[in-house]
């Protein structure tokens, strides 16, 4: 939660920029002349200022700088109901965030605020505590700082219409934010309307986007809505934006900006008023530069952006998603509820999980068949692989044959001393995991992928990263 001091002499701009404010979760001030504000700024510390230019007891550029000198330094987004270029130049040269003029939106002011917490969340290193009482974020697990500032992201993003962006590894739980932006916002009694866009035959995309008329082609034998308008009052989540093709995209460039598209076989466009969401685990700016994903719609689709952090980066939550999940499995299959062996948490907290919460889930599956009628989960009960890994982590012995892998049970205690050294080992270990994943499914890509978690583009990144060959 951030702290927001408005200096600004309109009772109506004042009040706007007030709710905008608290409706975000955060604290505010309001003042109505220069020399209240800076009485405020005073007494208590600010992250945030709005300044007004034209005030009653002077020109808010001319205290600008006394603003900014106070520690810890407030960020300030100056406003003005008239606007000079002299007067923004002036502004950024003095050290002002930005400089805007009225009338502004919500979605203008949310996202400013936002991009300010972000900046100084990273950059100067500052902790906020985001009140997200009455939010909801069904399957979003984790009490972490970087897990708990995504979710103050979604919600400051859920209640505006502006496109977000979510990047993440695969096996992150993109889906899961996605899902969460649209069942907090305004749209959320509509369609949530999911794409994978890697699962759509190039040759059908515009057909299942658009949607097409009976006889537009062989095959149509009757008129089909396309995904597009099935999102109509909702929301639209494009799965792995990146895979979707060339040809297509300029096209869909145009629906995000007009809300208007033709489907296939008609003469007339229909309108969709959808709410867009877009993920991708690839580096979209790198397939701009290299002409595989457009750049002006990369620049449509980021117009808001949340990155999900890798399961490895917050290990502090593998507990607690354990937990969860386990329980949710044991439900779904029907089986008592499982308690767990200490010696269990802490397996799970050394392994580095390169398959991200997916393949957590996938591992606690496997540990649950495997355990059948026993009442506790140990490390044994984890899947083949993620033991031999351990073993071979933790011990520095080539253990392979099932035999020998209960033995990390009984080595337990060297677990709890790992975390100090998992980063500098990650990449070596991850390198060495790949090689015995390829060696045990025989260059297998499918058998790779189901056991990893990992997505087949996921794999060949990793593969090529670490010069690993897919040849037996």
């Amino acid at each position: 939660m951030a702290d927001i001091l408005i200096i600004e002499k309109d009772k109506i701009s004042s009040d706007l920029l007030s709710n905008t404010v608290k409706g975000m979760g955060h604290e505010t001030t309001c003042t109505h002349t220069l020399e209240d504000g800076l009485k405020e700024l005073g007494s208590r510390s600010f992250d945030i200022v709005f300044l007004e230019v034209q005030m009653p007891d002077g020109n808010g550029l001319d205290v600008l700088s006394e603003i900014i000198e106070k520690l810890p330094s407030p960020e300030v987004i100056i406003i003005t109901d008239f606007s000079t270029p002299e007067d923004a130049e002036v502004s950024i040269e003095k050290g002002a965030w930005c400089y805007i003029k009225k009338p502004f939106s919500i979605n203008e002011i949310t996202l400013l605020i936002v991009s300010i917490i972000q900046y100084r969340q990273k950059k100067v290193g500052e902790k906020y505590s985001p009140d997200l009482r009455g939010k909801h974020f069904e399957g979003v697990i984790g009490s972490s700082p970087q897990i708990k500032f995504c979710k103050y992201l979604v919600a400051s993003v859920a209640t505006t219409d502006i496109n977000v962006f979510i990047q993440g590894e695969t096996g992150t739980g993109k889906e899961l934010f996605a899902s969460a932006v649209h069942n907090n916002s305004h749209r959320d009694n509509k369609n949530f309307v999911i794409v994978d866009c890697t699962a759509i035959p190039s040759e059908l995309v515009e057909s299942i986007l658009f949607g097409y008329k009976k006889g537009a082609y062989t095959g149509a034998v009757e008129s089909r809505e396309g995904l597009i308008k099935q999102a109509d009052g909702g929301t639209l989540f494009l799965d792995e934006v990146g895979e979707l093709p060339l040809s297509i995209q300029k096209s869909f460039l145009r629906v995000i900006q007009e809300h208007r598209f033709r489907p296939v076989g008609y003469q007339q466009e229909i309108e969709s008023d959808f709410r867009l969401i877009a993920a991708s685990h690839c580096n979209l700016e790198d397939m701009a530069r290299q002409k595989l994903f457009r750049d002006d719609l990369l620049f449509r689709l980021r117009s808001f952006n949340i990155e999900v952090p890798p399961l490895r980066s917050h290990s502090q939550d593998i507990k607690e998603l354990a937990i969860y999940y386990t329980a949710k499995l044991c439900k779904q299959y029907g089986s008592a509820k499982k308690k767990f062996y200490p010696g269990f948490f802490n397996a799970l907290e050394a392994y580095s999980w390169p398959g991200n919460v997916r393949e957590l889930i996938h591992a606690l599956e496997s540990a649950i068949v495997a355990a059948q009628e026993e009442p506790f989960l140990f490390p044994k009960h984890l899947p083949t692989y993620i033991r031999v890994w351990l073993t071979r982590t933790l011990v520095g012995k080539e253990i392979v044959t099932d035999e020998s892998i209960p033995a990390v049970t009984d080595i337990s205690k060297a677990f709890l001393k790992l975390k100090d050294v998992r980063e500098i080992a990650l990449d070596k270990a991850e390198q060495k995991y790949l090689k015995d994943l390829m060696s045990f499914t025989k260059s297998d890509i499918k058998k790779a992928c189901q056991l990893s978690g990992l997505s087949r583009t996921r794999l060949y990144v990793l593969l090529k990263k670490h010069k690993i060959s897919t040849h037996v």
